[in-house]
């Protein structure tokens, strides 16, 4: 497998993670938000909880799981090691949290319906998250939702910030930031195949069945789904359903997105580029070009569509109560 040593975030982040985050920071409250989370998060409780109530794999514990895990670290040169946690979840689900201490957390079923190389592909697509320092805004994002559903627009006196789009922006990042992470993916595992067949089996994947599965016809759905922008009334319902048109926020792109952004990046110059060693560096200026500023208008342009996405959302609301 590839090793990429002294690779920088910046090598592979996808552009619209860096678009949307810059977006993010720069709307009114965001500081304060930061703030507050500050004053009242504390990362120790839950590397205790997990500490206590899973297993930590090393290398007398699931010592195969460990072993590919420390390989994806070298390749994606993370330091220091995150901890490595196996929690018992029939969800087919991974995540990847903390600052001070990074851990990654990894259900029971990803255990039994992964092969090894999909398992590679789930724990460098984690660590991804980690190298591009996703992990505390994912934890914000996480707690402010949790601040808004559970205590109102009182709660911790954060009800003007928590109404002004915040919460749309969050999660707007969240699904973009997971591009960036599929891409760390990618190049650890560096075969498009396989990646493309763990995102299947995450989509809808089968112990049973799964011999029934074919990933040319997956691939063909998510042909199918692009196809549906061809009218404007599906993008907006898109919207909609990512953005809580149905109750709730998507904190990830739908699998077959990702698939087609996937393809996209496999066939490009710069990931080529990164293959044959020729990337940026922490510390140095790299020979692919990375755009680190996104134009004013590129930012003006991603936080309209988030307040016009918010304005839809609320008119839905008031159609439903006008119903009631």
């Amino acid at each position: 497998m590839p090793t990429y040593s002294g690779i920088s975030s910046e090598a592979f982040r996808h552009p619209l993670d860096r678009q949307a985050e810059q977006t993010l920071r720069s709307l009114p409250g965001f500081e304060l938000l930061a703030n507050r989370f500050v004053e009242y998060f504390y990362e120790r409780p839950q590397n205790i909880y997990w500490q206590g109530n899973c297993i930590q794999a090393g290398v007398r514990q699931y010592s195969t799981l460990y072993g590919i895990f420390r390989e994806c670290v070298r390749d994606l040169d993370v330091y220091p090691e995150p901890n490595l946690y196996v929690a018992q979840n029939p969800l087919a689900n991974s995540h990847a949290l903390g600052q001070e201490q990074p851990y990654i957390v990894v259900n029971t079923e990803i255990l039994e319906l992964m092969e090894e190389a999909e398992l590679r592909t789930i724990l460098a697509h984690e660590l991804g998250h980690i190298k591009c320092e996703h992990t505390i805004l994912i934890q914000m994002a996480i707690w402010v939702m949790g601040a808004a559903e559970l205590l109102g627009e009182l709660t911790l006196g954060l009800g003007n910030v928590i109404s002004s789009g915040l919460i749309l922006a969050f999660y707007e990042w969240r699904r973009k930031a997971e591009l960036s992470a599929d891409r760390a993916g990618m190049l650890v595992i560096d075969d498009l195949e396989t990646v493309m067949t763990t995102m299947m089996k995450l989509a809808g994947g089968s112990k049973k069945y799964g011999h029934e599965c074919s990933l040319a016809e997956f691939r063909q759905q998510a042909q199918n789904y692009q196809e549906l922008d061809r009218d404007s009334l599906n993008q907006i319902y898109k919207f909609l359903i990512h953005n809580g048109g149905n109750g709730s926020f998507l904190t990830h792109p739908f699998a077959v997105e990702r698939l087609s952004y996937l393809e996209d990046w496999a066939k490009s110059a710069e990931y080529q580029q990164i293959k044959q060693g020729n990337y940026q560096r922490v510390g140095q200026k790299g020979s692919v070009e990375v755009e680190v500023e996104e134009t004013q208008t590129e930012v003006d342009n991603l936080q309209r569509q988030i307040e016009e996405l918010q304005q839809e959302i609320q008119q839905i609301k008031n159609q439903r109560r006008e119903q009631k």
